[in-house]
């Protein structure tokens, strides 16, 4: 029986995807793995149907390196829709629509401007965080009361865009696990309107942006330093313990061992070297 041939440029990959509107980013993968022809790919920070934008995607051993990526801060362009009233704060669930006072503009920058820092906010109900192994957005729509705890958010940058009576466009830079929805509705609660998101893209993850599916290299991303490794390149083949004595830096923490074929990262604790990640084929 004749061998089957695999493309090492399609086993390994790392891009970005630009989701679009009203798809989950679980379905918008299967269209990305039957695009690519590859089953083995993961995506990292879900993206709401309604949203829209960059969504890193990896294939093969790459998806293993997610956690491990310059993923922060993110950046995401909101359009709030003020009047407008919804179970999931955005425009899936809408409840009722009514006409909203007109706002002056300066008042909205004057209260954009105070977001800016550590905002303690309630996740929305309609979110992905698990509650006794369940996701909260299941029991919402199974019409189960969700209990979220508080969390804070960091904003480290935050503008106006426009103001087009009923929209409010603004763009924020956040950090890991922010909920933009959480967000909006504090501004909209601020400035004393109601509101819900018509509109979110996330224009970036830290270092990631939409680039016509440009193929990635995992080492420009990766979020760790480089250790140089000057003992038996066979050890790492075989995947045999580590000598502390053959690696340049030995402090505790997380390292990249670079080869030309492929990488593998380690661990370093209390002068003790253990496999992260091992043999990652470039």
């Amino acid at each position: 029986m004749q061998k089957r041939l695999y493309n090492k440029e399609l086993l390994n990959k790392l891009l970005v995807v630009n989701k679009p509107m009203y798809i989950s980013s679980n379905s918008y993968l299967n269209k990305i793995k039957r695009k690519y022809k590859n089953k083995k790919a993961g995506f990292s920070g879900t993206l709401d149907p309604f949203a829209c934008g960059c969504l890193i995607v990896a294939f093969g051993q790459y998806t293993k390196l997610f956690k491990y990526l310059k993923k922060t801060p993110k950046k995401y362009k909101a359009v709030l829709w003020l009047g407008v009233s919804s179970y999931s704060e955005d425009i899936e669930n809408i409840i009722d629509i009514k006409d909203e006072k007109i706002l002056d503009i300066n008042d909205i920058q004057n209260e954009i401007e105070k977001l800016k820092g550590d905002i303690e906010y309630l996740p929305p109900k309609y979110c992905a965080k698990k509650i006794n192994g369940k996701r909260a957005y299941e029991l919402a729509r199974a019409g189960i009361e969700v209990e979220l705890e508080k969390q804070v958010m960091k904003i480290s940058d935050i503008k106006l865009i426009s103001y087009n009576h009923p929209f409010i466009t603004f763009e924020a830079t956040v950090s890991e696990g922010s909920y933009i929805r959480s967000l909006a509705q504090i501004l909209a609660k601020n400035l004393g309107v109601t509101g819900t998101l018509s509109y979110l893209q996330r224009l970036n993850e830290g270092e990631f942006y939409f680039q016509n599916e440009k193929d990635l290299n995992p080492l420009d991303y990766l979020d760790l330093e480089v250790n140089n490794y000057t003992g038996n390149k066979q050890l790492l083949d075989d995947g045999k313990k580590i000598p502390i004595e053959n690696l340049e830096k030995k402090d505790n923490g997380k390292y990249i061992i670079l080869f030309e074929e492929f990488f593998s990262i380690i661990e370093i604790s209390n002068d003790k070297v253990s496999y992260v990640l091992n043999k990652v084929i470039r």
